[in-house]
């Protein structure tokens, strides 16, 4: 994806391709989806809904063999992926906003064990 602003070299922390389950609690209900790259701070998610920008969500995110992991967050960007006349995407960033010891430690295990891969 071309980003004028060069977005991937100001990160602090490298991201990670990861396909790992996500719910998303909205005030409209659970929304499902599809966490497609993980870093220390935040996530990238796809799901068919689009979530509301700049609001608190409550995530739960769910790695293959690992128990789920809770975060607070908030969708920092969102775009149209894969428009067509029978499935629209939309691609979203989420900012963790507050997460617990056990699920931030959980993530550094989890975001170690990919960088080594």
């Amino acid at each position: 994806m071309n980003n004028p602003d060069n977005a991937e070299e100001r990160r602090k922390h490298p991201r990670f391709e990861v396909n790992w389950a996500i719910t998303v609690f909205t005030d409209g209900g659970a929304v499902e989806g599809e966490a497609i790259n993980i870093s220390l701070e935040g996530l990238s998610i796809c799901c068919e809904e689009p979530l509301p920008l700049k609001k608190m969500l409550r995530v739960t995110i769910a790695p293959p063999h690992h128990p789920i992991i809770q975060i607070s967050g908030e969708v920092v960007w969102s775009d149209l992926y894969g428009m067509d006349d029978e499935k629209t995407t939309i691609g979203m960033g989420v900012c963790f906003v507050e997460i617990s010891d056990e699920d931030r430690l959980a993530i550094e295990k989890l975001v170690s064990s990919l960088d080594s891969q």
